[in-house]
Formats: C-alpha cells, structure tokens, sequence
C-alpha cells in the first residue's frame, strides 16, 4: 500500500516546509522509492496562473501545463522527477469540482458540506495521485499555517486519511520555529508547543518536529519538546540555516530523519546512497572560481519571483566548479538613469527574463542592445527573447518603431504579435501556451551544440511569437532562427552567430534544470562567462575562441 507524508507548517508562514518537503522526498528518493510530491494549497484561486508575481512570486509550469505554486520547482530540482497538474490541489480546485458535481446533479438532492464533501475531494485527490504516478510514498505539503481558517479543510481531509488508510500508512511531520529572544538569546519552545497544540485540536498529532532554528537545540531542549509535544526525542529535528538549500538533506540524513521515517512507516530499509549530493553540495560550497551574471527582470524586488532562474544559474555552475554570483537588477533602473550601462559594468553574463506588460520594457530592450554590442553572454528568456528580436530589429535591421503588440497595438513593425490561438480568448486564467511542446533544432548553431540533438522539447508559457512576417528580414541581417516548432509556424530559438554567446528561447527552460544534471542553455551561458571573464578585451568587447 502506498505511504502518505503529510507536512504542515505552524507559528510563521514562510518557514520553509517546501524546502523540508523537497528535502524528505530527495532522503527517500536516494533509497530506491518512488516519490509523488504535492502541495495542498488553501487559496481560492483555481491556481496561481493569474496571481502576482510581486505577492506569490513565480509560476511554476509542469510538463502538463499546470500554473502552480513556486514550492513545486522544489520538489522537481531536488527530487529530480516531474511533476503534474495532479501534484498542485487549490482550495480553487476543490470548491470548482464540488459546485460543478452539486450542478449536475451528483449528490441526489443532498445538502453540499464542508465535510464530507470537500474533504472527501480532496482524499481523492491526494489518493488519485498515488495511483496515476504509481507511487511508494505520497508527500503531501499542507500550505498556509496551522491557525488558518481556510487551511482547515485540508488539515481536516488528511487528519481523515490517517483512519481511511491506517496510522501505520501515514505520518505527520509538523516544521516550527523555535526562536531565541533577549540579550542572552534564550531558546524559546512555547510557540511550538501552541502550534501543536493546534493541531490537536483538530485531531493531528505529529509524529516529527522539524524545527527551524539558527543555533543546534540542546538534547535538553529536545526532551522538553519531546515531553510537552508527546514525540519521541530522536523525532525532534533541529533545521538550520545552511549556507546553500540543497544541503539541507544532509544535515536531515546526519539527523536520522530517513532512517526514522523508513522505521515508522515500515518501509524496506535501503542504503541512502547521498554520495553524489554530497560531492555538488561540497562544490557548491567550495567553488574555484566564480562569474557574476545579471538577471534584468520585472518583479526582481521579491526574490522568489525568478525563483527557478536564479536556481538555474546556480546549477550551472556546478560542473564548472564555479560561484554563481547573481546580481537582480529592476528593468525600471535601465530607464530612470541617464546611463544605462553603468548598472550593467562588471557583469560577466546576462539574462533578460520573463514577464507581462508594457512597464519596464525599454529597460530590457536596453540591457539587449549593451549585451549585443559588447559581446556579453547573453540568454533571452520567453519576453527575454522577444526584446532581443525587436532590438535586433531596430538597430540592425533599420526597422525604427518596431515593438510587440503587447506593448503597442499599433506600432509601425510589429516584430512580435499574438499567437492565431489565442484570438478571442478572454479568460486569463490557464488560457495561454502551456506546458511541454517539441522543436527542432537547427544542426550546426549554437543551440544544437548546447543540447547536443536536433529535437528537443521546452515548458512553454506565452500568448504572444515571433511574427513570421519579419522571419527573412531578421536572417538578412545575422539573426539566425535556430530552432521552430515541428511544423515551422512558430519560432523558438533565435541566436547572434557574429556574437560570443547570445542566443534566446520562447520557452522556461529554468523549469528543467536540476543541481545533479543543469540545463545546457544555462550551464553554456556560465561557461561563456567564465571565457569572457578570463579573455583578453579588445575595445571593451571579450575575445572569445
């Protein structure tokens, strides 16, 4: 029967349970098990497709084309496996199946609940999951903190699969703060013991403590956890402050938490076989060398809106035995100076990344243009790239006004405009080009180099492409279209053959990059970095083999 984890999070938000999630799933992973991530959200929007980057931060995109919570790419990036528009269940989700069941008729006239309704939902769901990705272990993050009142729902539904499925199938892990106050930063339990005493209440009690702390708790505070929390003291996990996330496994594993899950679960007991994390979380920390590259956004200022991106950046460096130093700069900025490119001095690479609307625009444009004519490696990411189209298009190819029609629905030169499918679409929710799709990649560019095939297959996330009216303009003038979807309507990659490295993708390829096997697009822009740092300079502009 498959096992199911259940994590939830109590006395602060934010504090870290996808990264414990991810953390327990990779502990079980390396044991040979097969592992289904998801992550219980309690919001009401259907999903986060159509929320705020400033307020939720990124979008994570599946293989299926499910818009989910950023916890998600946790879960991919450090379990190494994919997850489905199964993996991510809303409050949104839930409350939509129900009242559409209730419309058709399905309950036979019966009065709608909460329980058992709702709650029913969502064990299908969870179960559901276990089926259709033939799992050994289900592990379930809870969003939101214990106290809240629209998690209650969730935290009711999985308090009922511990009876549906048996307590020997089920666990309850519960991540809390254990903070320090005063002059003598006295280590403080109550607020966790409140937070549990939270989820008794609602008939959850945790079988693990994992608790965030910035010193390691003392055997006697582990006791007095322990007694005042009724768990054992060896489950009373002391979480703290790595100096890079994807060391936090190990420090679980030196902890015996896999050992004590695989023991109360009654799972086959298998050698963790963490050698190879170890060996990139020991580069990760000590690196030989290091790059700095710019990352030109539009909602830099939450640091979990490019989330994947930095995380990319990251990984790239680690076959290279390189320090990725990540410098976020506002696209706003690259407009309200009368310098631009004093922001972009000391780079040693860029990256122009995603976004909607017109704010900002002509500051990513700029970052292009100083990339382009300085021999910068460059990486244009979905908008990214298509500001490296108009910008080629206004400074190379003589077309002055060309822009997208995003920005401007009538402007002189409309080098991108919106995909034919989307004509007529209004609703803005799961409504643009979602998910994986194929292309082919031209032999002999860069791109083909980097991904070493000439068929690939990208996450895709956009209305709006490359307008095909402007394909042999854009090749007259050096661009190279180097790759298109299988039918050759849209274009994917573009590239500056005359340039270092500059090359653009229509798609996210930060969505499939992993610290164990980074993404070429990312790990050929870090190498070409490293030259460009180590080249000898000829007027401003790296000499590159």
């Amino acid at each position: 029967m498959t096992k199911y984890i259940f994590v939830t999070g109590g006395v602060v938000s934010s504090i870290g349970k996808g990264i414990a999630t991810a953390s327990l799933g990779r502990l079980l992973r390396n044991r040979g098990f097969t592992v289904a991530p998801m992550k219980l959200d309690p919001y009401l929007n259907v999903d986060a497709g159509t929320m705020n980057p400033f307020q939720h931060g990124e979008v994570f995109v599946t293989e299926d084309g499910a818009e989910t919570d950023l916890d998600l790419g946790h879960y991919e990036r450090f379990m190494d496996v994919a997850c489905t528009a199964g993996s991510s269940v809303t409050a949104g989700k839930v409350y939509q199946s129900v009242i559409e069941s209730e419309r058709r008729g399905d309950y036979l006239g019966g009065t709608v609940q909460v329980i058992p309704h709702i709650t029913n939902e969502i064990k299908k769901r969870i179960k559901q999951l276990a089926i259709e990705q033939e799992a050994d272990i289900v592990i379930a993050e809870v969003g939101g903190t214990v106290g809240d009142i629209e998690s209650l729902p969730f935290l009711e539904a999985i308090r009922q699969m511990r009876k549906d499925v048996g307590p020997e199938n089920t666990l309850f892990v519960h991540v809390t703060l254990i903070p320090t106050v005063g002059p003598w930063a006295e280590i403080k339990t109550k607020p966790t013991q409140h937070s549990v005493i939270n989820l008794r209440q609602i008939g959850i009690s945790p079988d693990v403590l994992i608790c965030r702390t910035e010193e390691a708790l003392p055997e006697d505070v582990k006791e007095k956890i322990s007694l005042f929390c009724d768990v054992p003291a060896n489950a009373v996990v002391d979480s703290l402050t790595v100096k890079t996330i994807y060391e936090v496994p190990l420090t679980y594993e030196a902890m015996g938490l896999g050992d004590l899950v695989v023991e109360r679960l009654g799972l086959e007991k298998h050698p963790s076989r963490l050698e190879e994390w170890a060996a990139l979380v020991q580069t990760l920390k000590n690196p030989t060398k290091s790059v700095r590259i710019g990352v030109v956004g539009k909602y830099t200022s939450n640091g979990d809106a490019y989330k994947s991106i930095g995380e990319s950046l990251i990984h790239a460096g680690i076959p290279h035995d390189c320090k990725v130093e990540i410098q976020w700069i506002e696209s706003d900025t690259l407009e309200d100076v009368a310098d631009p490119t004093a922001l972009l001095v000391g780079l040693d690479g860029l990256v122009v990344g995603p976004g909607f609307g017109l704010r900002g625009i002509e500051g990513k444009i700029e970052a292009v243009r100083h990339a382009r004519e300085t021999g910068m490696p460059f990486l244009g990411i979905c908008l990214g790239m298509q500001m490296a189209v108009i910008e080629f298009a206004r400074s190379e190819c003589g077309l002055t006004g060309a822009n997208s029609e995003e920005m401007d629905e009538n402007c002189a030169y409309p080098l991108i405009h919106l995909l034919p499918d989307q004509h007529g679409i209004t609703d803005k929710g799961a409504t643009m080009r979602l998910g994986s799709y194929p292309c082919n990649v031209t032999i002999g560019t860069l791109a083909h180099k980097l991904y070493g095939g000439s068929r690939i297959t990208e996450r895709h996330r956009h209305r709006y492409e490359v307008n095909n009216d402007f394909r042999e303009k854009l090749i007259e003038h050096g661009m190279v279209i180097s790759g298109v979807s299988p039918d050759y309507r849209l274009v994917e990659m573009v590239e500056i053959p005359a340039h270092p490295f500059f090359i653009g993708t229509q798609a996210h390829p930060e969505f499939k990059s992993r610290p164990n096997r980074p993404h070429p697009l990312f790990a050929g822009l870090v190498k070409a970095a490293i030259a460009a740092k180590a080249s000898v300079k000829v007027d401003g502009k790296p000499t590159l083999e």
